[in-house]
């Protein structure tokens, strides 16, 4: 018998609620035991509901009087607090520290891990009274583990180690490599031992309660270089450990070509989807502020619409995120505040645009566009990427199981190990001392393929695929990926006659252009610090390398007027530089 129908006296708004498997399983497994426990679910999965219905059952029988929720960001305080108003249960979001005590007629207060660590004898005082025991729920707990948050820690075991119980609510994988998270079990192997684990594999096989999700694979051409070095082209798609951060900076610049041929790409899909589903969104992940405003201008170009941006966790910022749930336009843009916990389930496009790389992150981010929307939701989210290893092999991976990432990961630090110290060092060098990154350039993107389930599909393929789904009167956001899928179920092959399309090199031409660029915005630069005319500077380049004017220049002596510049620059910024000796007459 399921476990709402065993729940005499249950409240009446519940008997008719239809609980997933998991909820029904993870209830009956709450309610039957005294411990702390920790549920591990996909984001869509319904955690919230099921901490609500949990406290709600705990009320209903008389066993708590009291409910906090903690939660990582003020923006998520005012989420949960609408989410407990709907099934009837009364949370004060705007409580603070300073005001020690709330209104009797809550059933509990919200707050966040920050105001806990600012202040844990509040929260004692508040959550350990004997006349209304208490219920804490500890939201997304895994970043009471956070290198940033240590902190986070100590400060809940002084404010919850007495409650009379507790629930841990996570919807990213994790493990602990720092210190343990109060409450919490672990194994041998410091993984998490969850009560209830319902990740995004699961969740996907049972076909109701997250969307399909593939990738679309972006290459490009970048181009920068360090301090008193020559200039550096790569290719997304060939980088490695050393230039992967010095390319996704270059390519992520919203004044070169990368980032706004992406932009145009994913616009351009949103457009095919919202065809059949107008008020789908898109959110673009920026890695800080001036990239989010700059990033807003461009959409703003492309679609002749404002873009909503979110760069902080200030009340303004969730307010704009509250609008954007609710409306229907287009574009959201944020630094980082809506990877995690956010709930918009219009978003169906994401635009992957920050050069955080680890994969817990990722899987958040990928979070946030999976939530089905009800049983006629048959959206295929898509999620846009750099083709750089360390976001392709997560996004290849995107349906195993928690306990295979984590495997995996521990698999690979178990390799490390065993080839030895000197391997380790010769992979990971130690960190050079810092040097100024100067961004050149960078091609537009091209896709060369999007994943899959784990398998990659050719931009050709994928082309004939959406050119057959349209002459089969499939809707247009019908994924071509998934279309292809589909006709090899039913015995059919799509040809594909065309080679991927490859990243565009740039002529010599083009190259020394971009170089001489570079050349006179440095001149500008040391002609501010010396007072020299940009004549007089240009003319003692031309003197150095023994060319008549820089369009003599060969792609090699560019670079080194390059490198030259930067001396002088640096000399010019030294005590007396700025008097000028380091020109002589000319």
């Amino acid at each position: 018998m399921p476990f709402q129908q065993q729940r005499h006296g249950h409240h009446e708004r519940f008997r008719h609620m239809r609980l997933r498997q998991w909820q029904d399983d993870g209830l009956r497994r709450f309610l039957g035991v005294s411990r702390d426990f920790l549920v591990v679910a996909t984001p869509g999965a319904g955690k919230t509901a099921f901490a609500l219905l949990a406290a709600q059952a705990m009320m209903d029988r008389g066993e708590i009087g009291w409910i906090t929720v903690v939660v990582p960001t003020d923006h998520l305080k005012g989420q949960w607090a609408k989410a407990a108003a709907r099934q009837g249960i009364k949370l004060n979001p705007v409580f603070t520290n300073a005001k020690k005590r709330t209104a009797p007629d809550y059933d509990g207060v919200v707050t966040t891990y920050q105001s806990v660590a600012a202040d844990p004898g509040v929260w004692d005082g508040m959550s350990n009274q004997p006349s209304r025991p208490c219920l804490v729920i500890l939201d997304e707990v895994h970043h009471a583990g956070d290198s940033e948050h240590l902190a986070w820690g100590p400060a809940l075991l002084t404010a919850f180690g007495g409650v009379h119980r507790r629930l841990m609510l996570s919807g990213t994988p994790f493990r602990t490599d720092a210190k343990p998270i109060p409450f919490l079990r672990y194994d041998e192997e410091r993984r998490v031992i969850p009560d209830i684990n319902y990740d995004y594999g699961m969740a996907l096989q049972d076909q109701e309660v997250v969307r399909p999700v593939v990738f679309p694979a972006l290459d490009g051409e970048a181009r920068w270089r360090l301090a008193s070095e020559h200039a550096v082209s790569r290719k997304l798609s060939e980088t490695d450990p050393r230039t992967i951060s010095h390319a996704l900076s270059a390519a992520l610049d919203p004044g070169k070509d990368w980032i706004p041929s992406v932009l145009r790409r994913a616009n351009d899909e949103l457009s095919l989807i919202r065809q059949d589903t107008p008020d789908i969104g898109g959110l673009v992940l920026a890695s800080n502020r001036q990239h989010a405003r700059a990033y807003a201008e461009i959409l703003q170009e492309i679609t002749d619409e404002s873009a909503t941006v979110v760069i902080s966790d200030a009340p303004s910022a969730s307010k704009r995120i509250f609008e954007f749930a609710a409306n229907s336009s287009r574009w959201i843009v944020a630094v980082q505040m809506v990877a995690e916990g956010v709930d918009i389930p219009r978003l169906g496009v994401i635009v992957y645009a920050t050069r955080t790389r680890t994969e817990l992150f990722f899987r958040q981010v990928v979070g946030r566009c999976i939530r089905r929307r009800g049983d006629d939701d048959e959206l295929c989210a898509r999620v846009f990427i750099p083709t750089i290893q360390p976001l392709l092999d997560p996004a290849a991976r995107i349906e195993l199981t928690v306990q295979h990432v984590l495997r995996d990961e521990e698999d690979r630090v178990r390799t490390r190990q065993a080839v030895g110290e000197s391997a380790a060092a010769s992979e990971n060098p130690p960190p050079a001392l810092p040097r100024r990154l100067e961004v050149i350039g960078s091609s537009q993107s091209v896709h060369p393929y999007t994943i899959n389930s784990g398998e990659t599909f050719g931009e050709g393929i994928l082309l004939n695929a959406r050119r057959l789904g349209r002459e089969a009167g499939l809707p247009a956001s019908a994924e071509p990926s998934a279309i292809v899928r589909l006709m090899r179920l039913a015995g059919n092959r799509i040809g594909d006659g065309r080679p991927w399309p490859v990243v565009k090199e740039q002529t010599l031409a083009e190259r020394k252009k971009e170089l001489r660029a570079v050349v006179n915005r440095k001149v500008g630069h040391l002609a501010v610090l010396t007072r020299q005319p940009h004549r007089n500077i240009h003319l003692r380049l031309h003197s150095e390398f023994g060319e008549g004017n820089i369009e003599q220049a060969t792609l090699d002596t560019l670079n080194e007027r390059l490198i030259l510049l930067d001396g002088w620059i640096d000399e010019a910024k030294s005590p007396g530089g700025q008097q000028g000796e380091i020109w002589p007459s000319t």
